[in-house]
This record gives structure tokens, sequence and C-alpha cells, in this order.
């Protein structure tokens, strides 16, 4: 009965989200300052799930054998979150319990990354994560194309604009960040406004046509890396993710023609 619930993919699964739920739990202020009693409980029922989760895989490795058990991705990937949660129990022991060794819970994060064997039980999964390897494929070039624009974009802005509006603009780095903002059509009408509001302190009515200018040139921005470049992306994307719903549309016209043109052999035949 036990080793059939360790082999049991839906229960393992279930145990994974009720200890996911734990670990959110866990990580509530309230919960981890003012109610001590309640934490220790928490705590103590997470490292429970760590040792029901050494046990699953001893029960895998003795029932499958190592290689068969190996054999399988998942398995592999249950493993390695497994042995990376061990450590993680040492807050048990006496020395660890009493010395600052707290950088030891970050280690129950990992487990978190189990909640991605919920897409195992997805209908065509297979087709999906064929979908997303030629999305991908297909949208790198248009990607890396947008990394260059806004690269190239970035030290245009850093060199008109780092010294007016350095927080902004200061170095490549930090331009880089805020124009891809842009490119995301996010506070592309707040920082042309800043802009114009310093060169206006600065310069007052003689910044007046810098200031219009400096609108327009964000204006591009945003038109060539948000809502061409981006929109461009994500349709290719979207595409090539849709691809198989098409291809499976296509294979059946593709028959049905084919029997259109027998039929039409069949009648030129009789007539003959």
């Amino acid at each position: 009965m036990l080793k059939r619930f360790f082999l049991s993919e839906k229960n393992m699964l279930l145990a994974i989200l009720v200890n996911s739920f734990i670990i959110f739990l866990l990580y509530f202020p309230q919960i981890e300052e003012g109610k001590q009693t309640l934490y220790a409980v928490l705590e103590n029922i997470d490292h429970l799930f760590v040792v029901l989760f050494i046990v699953e895989a001893i029960v895998k490795i003795r029932t499958l054998g190592v290689k068969d058990y190996f054999s399988s991705n998942w398995n592999v990937f249950d493993f390695i979150i497994v042995i990376i949660s061990i450590p993680s129990l040492l807050t048990f022991v006496p020395f660890f319990a009493s010395h600052n060794f707290s950088f030891l819970k970050v280690l129950r994060l990992f487990r978190m990354i189990r909640l991605i064997r919920v897409i195992s039980f997805i209908p065509r999964m297979d087709s999906i994560v064929a979908g997303l390897g030629r999305a991908l494929k297909a949208s790198i070039f248009v990607i890396l194309a947008l990394v260059f624009l806004n690269f190239l974009i970035a030290l245009f802005t850093c060199h008109f604009y780092g010294d007016i509006v350095p927080d902004y603009f200061g170095d490549p780095l930090i331009s880089s960040y805020y124009i891809f903002q842009m490119f995301t059509v996010e506070g592309w009408n707040e920082i042309p406004a800043v802009i114009a509001e310093a060169m206006n302190a600065e310069y007052g009515e003689d910044a007046s046509l810098a200031a219009g200018a400096t609108r327009f040139y964000f204006i591009l921005v945003v038109l060539f890396g948000g809502i061409f470049g981006m929109s461009l992306a994500n349709a290719i994307f979207v595409d090539e993710m849709t691809i198989d719903n098409n291809k499976e549309l296509e294979d059946k016209v593709d028959i049905l023609l084919d029997k259109i043109s027998d039929l039409e052999k069949q009648l030129r035949e009789r007539k003959v």
C-alpha cells in the first residue's frame, strides 16, 4: 500500500502542491515574526516533506532499479531537487540550530521548481513543447535584431540625454533598461516629460524646440522598438506555436484533394 502511494504520480504531485503551499505560508512576515509556534509547526511539516521525497526516491530506485529510474528525465530532475533539499534538514541539528545558518532555508525554494511536474499532465504536451521550440528558433533573429536596436538606441539616448537625466540614461546599461521599458510601451510619455521639465529648468524658454524634438525622438523609439519590433516578435512566436493546428488542417485538405483527384480519374475512365 505504501509502495503504491510513492509510485503514484498523482499522489506525489499532490504532495508537491501541498509542500509548495507550506513554503508559500512560511514567507508571510505575520507568520514568521508574530506567531513563532505556528511558524515552527509549518517548518517541521516542511522538513517532513523533505523526508517524504527522500523516501519516494529510495522506493522508486529499489522498485525500478537504478538504470530504469535514471532513464527518466523527470526522475533525474526530481532526484537533483531532493539532493539539493537535504542540507535544509541540518537546521534540526543543535549546532546548526544555535548558529545563524538561515541561508540553508533558501534551499527549500528549489522544491518549488518541482511544480513544473504539473506540465506532464497537460494534454498534448509534446506538441506544445515542439511548438515552443519552433517558436524560439523562428523568433531568435527578431529577438537579436531587437537587442541590437535596443543597444544602438540606448547609446544614442545616453549620449544626448545622459547629462540631463542621469537617473534614466546616465550609462549604457541604465539606458538599455529604460529603452527596453519603452519597447514595452511603458513610461513612454513620462520619461520625455521629465526630460522636457529638466530642459526647461536649465535653459528656460530656449528649450522648447529641444523638448519638442525630444518627444518626437521618443515617439520614434516606441514606434520602431515597441509597436513594430515587439509586435513582430509576438506575431512570429504565436504563428509558430499554432502551426501544428494549421498543419493538421493542411493534411486533411491534402487527403481530401487526393480523394477528389481519384474520383475524377474514375469518372473519366467510366466515360471512356
